[in-house]
C-alpha cells in the first residue's frame, strides 16, 4: 500500500484481464496494510497513517493531473523505500558476516590456546618425567658405587686380618722358646733378655702342608680377564636366569588363556612377526601380555617401544625405552647391543616431541657404546644442526 494509492506493487491491484485501483483519501501505513486475493475477492486490510475521520474512503472530485501525480509520486516512494530496504539488508548482511568472521577468529583463536596448553603440559610431563629418571640414574649409581666400597672393603678386611696374624706369630714366640729363653737368663745376673745370648733361641715350627683345590667356572663373555667386570657380567646373567623363570601367578586372567599364551617366549615371538607384518598395534598386544606375564625381561619392553614409535605413541615409547635401560644394568658387553637400540629410540621420541637437547643426549649415549655406527653418528649430527637453528631463530 501507498500514500493516496491501493496498490501491490505499482499502484494497482491486477488480476488480468481485471485491473483495480483507488485513490484513498489520506495515506495509510503501507508496512502493516495487506490485501489478500482469493475465491475471486480481494480482501483489503488498511491501517491510516494518522488518526482521523475520513469523509469517504476515495478521494473524489479529482482531475487526470492529480490523479497522475499521485501516481508518480507513489511509485517514486516505492523505488526508494525498496533501495533503502535494500541498502538495509546489504548492511545486515555484512554486519552477520564480520559476526561470524569475528566469532569464527576467537573459536580459532581459543583452539590454538588449547593445543599450546597441551603442548605445555606434555612437555612440562617429559621435563618431569626425565628429571624422575635422572634422580633415579644418579641414586642408582650411588647405590651401586657405595655397594662395590662394601664389596671392596670385605675383600680387603680379611687380607688384613691375615697380615696381622701374621706379624702377630712372626713376633710372639711359642712356649717352648719362652722357656728356653727363662733357663739362658739365669745366672746371668742383669743379662736383659734383649741381649745376644738369645740368638740361640728356636724358631717357630713351619706350617703344615695342605693342598687347596681350584675349580674353574668356564666364561660366557669374550672379554679379556684383565679387562673384565666379572663381578657386574655375573650379576647380568642372574638377572637374565630369574627373569627366564618368573611368571606372574597372580593374574587370574592366566586361567582363560591358552597354554601357547602363558609361554613368553611364544607372545615375544609372535609380536615380533605382528611387527615384521606392519601390524603394529596387534605386536603391542602381544608385548602387553608377555610383559604381564613376565615384567623382567628388557627385550619386550625394547620391542614394545619400537612398536609405540611407529604408531606415535611417543610418551609410551620413552617408558618402555626407559625401563629397558633400567633392566640392562649392569651393563656389560652381552647387553650392549640392546643398550643402545634402547637409548636411539628413546632419543627418536625425544627429537619428535621437539626435545631436540635430551634426545641429543641418548644418541650420544648410543656412540659411546658404539663408537663406529655411522648411522647414529649421522643422526647426532642432525640433532645438533636442528638445536643451533632453533637458537639462533629464537
Amino acid at each position: 500500500m501507498r500514500s493516496g494509492s491501493l496498490e501491490l506493487h505499482s499502484g494497482v491491484v491486477s488480476i488480468p484481464p481485471f485491473l483495480f485501483e483507488a485513490i484513498l483519501y489520506a495515506p495509510i501505513d503501507d508496512t502493516n496494510s495487506t490485501a489478500k486475493i482469493g475465491n475471486g475477492n480481494i480482501f483489503f486490510t488498511l491501517y491510516k497513517k494518522e488518526p482521523a475521520m475520513w469523509d469517504s474512503l476515495t478521494l473524489a472530485d479529482a482531475g487526470k493531473e492529480k490523479l497522475q501525480y499521485l501516481r508518480e509520486n507513489a511509485v517514486l516512494k516505492a523505488q526508494e523505500k525498496a533501495k533503502e530496504e535494500t541498502e538495509a539488508k546489504k548492511i545486515t548482511k555484512q554486519e552477520h558476516k564480520k559476526y561470524a568472521l569475528e566469532a569464527t577468529m576467537k573459536l580459532e583463536e581459543a583452539e590454538r590456546k588449547r593445543i599450546e596448553d597441551l603442548k605445555e603440559k606434555e612437555r612440562q610431563k617429559v621435563t618431569k618425567e626425565l628429571e624422575f629418571w635422572k634422580d633415579q640414574q644418579k641414586y642408582a649409581d650411588k647405590y651401586k658405587s657405595v655397594r662395590k666400597k662394601e664389596e671392596l672393603h670385605q675383600e680387603i678386611k680379611p687380607l688384613k686380618e691375615r697380615k696381622n696374624e701374621k706379624m702377630i706369630k712372626s713376633r710372639i714366640p711359642n712356649e717352648g722358646a719362652s722357656n728356653i729363653r727363662l733357663k739362658s737368663t739365669k745366672g746371668h745376673g742383669s743379662c736383659s733378655i734383649f741381649s745376644q745370648n738369645l740368638e740361640e733361641e728356636q724358631l717357630p715350627a713351619p706350617r703344615a702342608a695342605a693342598t687347596i683345590k681350584v675349580s674353574f667356572t668356564p666364561r660366557v663373555f669374550p672379554t679379556a680377564l684383565r679387562e673384565s667386570r666379572v663381578a657386574e657380567e655375573e650379576e647380568w646373567l642372574h638377572k637374565q636366569a630369574e627373569a627366564r623363570r618368573r611368571i606372574n601367578s597372580d593374574l587370574s586372567e592366566l586361567e582363560d588363556l591358552k597354554e601357547e599364551e602363558k609361554n613368553t617366549d611364544w607372545l615375544k615371538d609372535k609380536g615380533n612377526k605382528m611387527f615384521a607384518m606392519g601390524n603394529y598395534l596387534g605386536a603391542v598386544n602381544a608385548y602387553n601380555l608377555a610383559v604381564r606375564l613376565n615384567n623382567k625381561l628388557p627385550l619386550l619392553y625394547l620391542n614394545r617401544a619400537a612398536c609405540h614409535l611407529k604408531l606415535r605413541n611417543l610418551h609410551k615409547a620413552i617408558e618402555d625405552s626407559s625401563k629397558a635401560l633400567e633392566l640392562l644394568t649392569p651393563p656389560v658387553p652381552d647387553n650392549e647391543s640392546a643398550r643402545m637400540k634402547a637409548h636411539v629410540r628413546r632419543g627418536t621420541a625425544f627429537c619428535q616431541l621437539e626435545l631436540y637437547t635430551e634426545g641429543l643426549r641418548d644418541y650420544e649415549a648410543a656412540l659411546k657404546i658404539d663408537p663406529k655406527n655411522k648411522n647414529i653418528e649421522k643422526d647426532a649430527e642432525k640433532i645438533r644442526h636442528l638445536i643451533q637453528e632453533t637458537m639462533q631463530s629464537s
